[in-house]
């Protein structure tokens, strides 16, 4: 039996998944930060006759100490951990800056930071599965966005457009490194990009765009099990390149500009340099 990791997985993409392989007969860990999704799930689960196969971890993966109870949680619990998906978001485009207990911007500490510390911090767990693989479900392909070298907190001038789009573009670089960093290892990481899909995003837009975004959605967004079977397909066959990306069933070029090897040193050196300044007691 697999035992399988999705943040984010009691909604959207990440529930679809969560329930695709409990029917499979994996083992299924869905991390999600409300309960009342979460509940969802669970009775989901017992109708499929699985409620001994899944586990919905409540937490808030903003908190890199979060991140770090979930891999303690992972390593006294499983013997390996088979796959993990990063699906947890939130995006706010619009607004103030909102700051974490630890001191981060939201964006990158939910859509970056949190895949930075769970990659590195389960890797161990990973590599005592057969065919051990991460998907982070992010956007591959899209070049617009650009990591605030100066500012990768965003103190200054704020744009929650911007804030998301850059820990976007960190996470093609976190791809990129985590392959540099285990030369030696079995994992295989996939940046994935799976176009747009009809989830409930739209829902924390503020009015009067979320009538306009939902309206959008409804006409060019594909439905949640469409979206599935390429990611399937990933965690049951992982490619042969230590790292990948691809935008739906297209592989995206790794010459592009956004999978630099030296940019993505220079982000795991910042990264490093962040955690240590807000005193995480995460170790890189």
């Amino acid at each position: 039996m697999r035992t399988i990791l999705i943040t984010g997985g009691t909604d959207g993409i990440g529930r679809g998944l969560a329930l695709h392989f409990l029917r499979n007969g994996d083992r299924v860990i869905a991390v999600g930060s409300t309960q009342a999704k979460g509940d969802r799930l669970l009775a989901d689960a017992e109708r499929l006759g699985a409620a001994d196969r899944v586990v919905f971890h409540r937490t808030d993966l903003t908190l890199t100490r979060n991140c770090q109870e979930l891999i303690d949680f992972v390593d006294a619990s499983y013997p390996r951990l088979d796959a993990l998906i990063l699906g947890a978001r939130h995006d706010r485009p619009f607004g103030p800056r909102v700051e974490t207990e630890e001191g981060f911007e939201r964006h990158l500490a939910l859509l970056y930071l949190s895949r930075f510390v769970l990659a590195y911090g389960l890797a161990p767990a990973l590599e005592r599965a057969a065919n051990p693989v991460i998907v982070s479900l992010c956007t591959p392909g899209v070049s617009a966005g650009a990591i605030n070298w100066t500012d990768l907190n965003m103190t200054g001038k704020y744009s929650g457009f911007k804030a998301s789009l850059q820990a976007l573009r960190a996470n093609d670089l976190l791809g990129v490194i985590f392959a540099e960093k285990r030369v030696g290892g079995k994992t295989r990481f996939v940046a994935y990009n799976p176009g747009v899909v009809a989830t409930s995003m739209t829902d924390t837009l503020p009015m009067p765009v979320r009538p306009i975004a939902k309206a959008v959605f409804k006409v060019a967004a594909q439905p949640v099990d469409k979206a599935l079977p390429p990611i399937v397909a990933l965690v049951d066959a992982p490619p042969e390149q230590r790292f990948s990306a691809s935008w739906k069933t297209k592989q995206v070029d790794l010459g592009k500009d956004t999978f630099d090897v030296d940019k993505a040193w220079r982000l795991f050196d910042a990264t490093g340099q962040l955690l240590r300044t807000h005193k995480t007691g995460i170790a890189v």
